[in-house]
């Protein structure tokens, strides 16, 4: 449990963290890779080489005699919503930091950016169940609101249910916004498969919510991951705890069939991610605990913005 002074420096570092990355980095990228909701009349002025003649506004030119062009603004009243696994999996981390603690940094950044940009912010917390809602507004003091709480949160379930989180966002987004979903996105019934179940009816529902989610809003999911999450080392026996069940397995890492299957069930399962966003017409970005999340993320924002 943090102090009220340990959190209130985190909060500090996280904001001039945040707020020296969105001015040098993403002041321009964000802004363009999401579009406001139209085009709104500003003012008109003398016609100059290069306007647009569609724009012409022919009743003030008649007046003056003489040609003026209409100026349109963006309409940007844009709402980011963030979507957040705070279930038992994301305090997992063995490389630079725990799952958790890159998701924090990056929905500071995406925070700070939004409100850089006169766009209000909200966020649902969600594990198994819908932990806590934060409805969007606009402003620093909102930001810093949610920068405590993403430090402060303690999750009363431990488990995940993705399609909960969407189905709770399709309920409370009433208009079109912008959706950063960012969970490792692994539920308890991917342990089952792994260890022989079969799947249920939960993939369903997820898949169906999404496509929801995706007809609605702008949805981009950013899949977190630890590098053990993709790959076991071979250091013999050891004991291993599902941290959302609590169960115990005894696992033989040195055993190549054990490692390779392990491999195997952490790719089928991220290629099975990416058709579910692929389906609903959603983006997925990949990031790992050990990867510099400020470059994938500007590529992503420079990459939207490109024509073509």
């Amino acid at each position: 449990m943090l102090t009220t002074a340990e959190i209130l420096k985190k909060v500090r570092e996280l904001e001039i963290k945040s707020k020296r990355l969105t001015r040098h980095l993403f002041t321009g990228e964000y802004h363009s890779a999401f579009k406001g909701r139209g085009m709104s009349f500003r003012e008109v002025r003398e016609y100059a080489a290069g306007d647009d003649i569609r724009f012409i506004d022919w009743n003030v030119s008649a007046r003056f005699n003489h040609p003026f062009s209409k100026l349109f603004e963006e309409e940007r009243e844009l709402s980011v919503m963030l979507l957040v696994d705070v279930s038992a999996s994301s305090l997992f981390g063995t490389v630079h930091a725990r799952k958790k603690d890159l998701i924090t940094e990056i929905c500071a950044v995406l925070a700070f950016s939004a409100v850089n940009n006169n766009d209000k912010v909200g966020v649902i917390f969600f594990s198994d169940k819908i932990e806590a809602y934060i409805a969007p507004k606009k402003g620093r003091e909102h930001v810093l609101y949610i920068v405590r709480q993403l430090l402060t949160i303690e999750p009363k379930q431990r488990g995940t249910n993705l399609s909960e989180a969407i189905r709770f966002l399709n309920r409370s987004a009433r208009q079109k916004s912008i959706v950063f979903f960012l969970s490792d996105f692994i539920e308890e019934r991917d342990a089952e498969i792994a260890g022989g179940g079969e799947r249920k009816g939960s993939d369903e529902r997820f898949e169906d919510a999404l496509k929801v989610a995706g007809k609605k809003h702008d949805l981009i999911g950013i899949k977190i991951y630890d590098r053990m999450d993709m790959q076991l080392p071979a250091i013999g026996l050891m004991e291993a705890e599902d941290a959302e069940t609590g169960r115990r397995y005894w696992v033989d890492t040195n055993d190549y069939l054990v490692r390779s299957n392990y491999q195997k069930f952490f790719f089928n399962q991220t290629e099975q991610c990416k058709s579910f966003f692929h389906k609903a017409g959603c983006d997925l970005l990949h990031l790992r605990t050990d990867e510099d999340y400020v470059k994938i993320l500007q590529r992503f924002f420079v990459g939207r913005h490109r024509p073509g």
